[in-house]
């Protein structure tokens, strides 16, 4: 089964999901950060906590205390890295590029992620999600969704890692056209297939890409 029309099983059953859920592309940021390790709706919750507490700007989060915003952004679990994490974010926004995420964003793809990697608490997924959600360029997100669904439906069909983040990027980039809206569709409908059907313990007999799913196939 060819990416493309693996694409195409899973858009033509869920249609777009309208990633990234998000008011502005400075809220994307904190957004990816806040969440590593936790659900969606925990994310959703620090984030309105920020909103209420009007701290939803680089300015306003870098001069506020580190301890403020881990209190705020308690829902998303591991509040002091992360809050610390929140804060070296913003500060290099502010020494880099006077709080201008454009300028950040105007850099090559390569060059946007070996500063985000080298910032506290960024890491590969952190750092894609950002660049591809935020800065609208196209770099695939590998996720542990991403990464039980492709090994499920092409096992050993490819002389690849699938649980390596780097493998299974690479295999999405050389076998889709560099496309930032295709990108951002593919990874949100992967994560919408694996709450429904790819589950830790799927539900194969139920999903429509049984036929041509090798773990399905197998019966394991």
């Amino acid at each position: 089964m060819y990416l493309k029309e693996l694409f195409q099983e899973l858009y033509e059953n869920y249609g777009s999901q309208y990633w990234w859920p998000a008011n502005s592309k400075f809220e994307v940021c904190i957004g990816a950060i806040l969440t590593q390790n936790t659900a969606w709706k925990n994310v959703g919750l620090a984030i309105k906590n920020l909103k209420k507490a009007k701290l939803l700007s680089a300015e306003k989060m870098q001069s506020a205390e580190e301890s403020k915003i881990a209190e705020l952004i308690k829902p998303s679990g591991y509040y002091n890295q992360k809050s610390k994490a929140l804060k070296f974010f913003c500060k290099h926004l502010a020494e880099n590029y006077s709080f201008d995420l454009e300028k950040m964003f105007g850099k090559p793809i390569s060059e946007i992620r070996e500063e985000l990697l080298a910032m506290h608490g960024i890491g590969k997924e952190t750092a894609d999600s950002i660049i591809l959600y935020a800065a609208n360029k196209p770099i695939f997100v590998v996720d542990a969704y991403a990464k039980r669904i492709m090994g499920r439906i092409y096992g050993k069909a490819h002389d690849l890692d699938f649980d390596s983040y780097d493998d299974l990027q690479k295999f999405f980039h050389e076998n889709l056209k560099p496309n930032a809206r295709i990108y951002n569709e593919f990874h949100a409908l992967l994560v919408q297939h694996a709450k429904l059907y790819c589950k830790k313990e799927p539900s194969c007999g139920k999903c429509f890409l049984k036929k041509k799913c090798e773990f399905a196939r197998s019966g394991k």
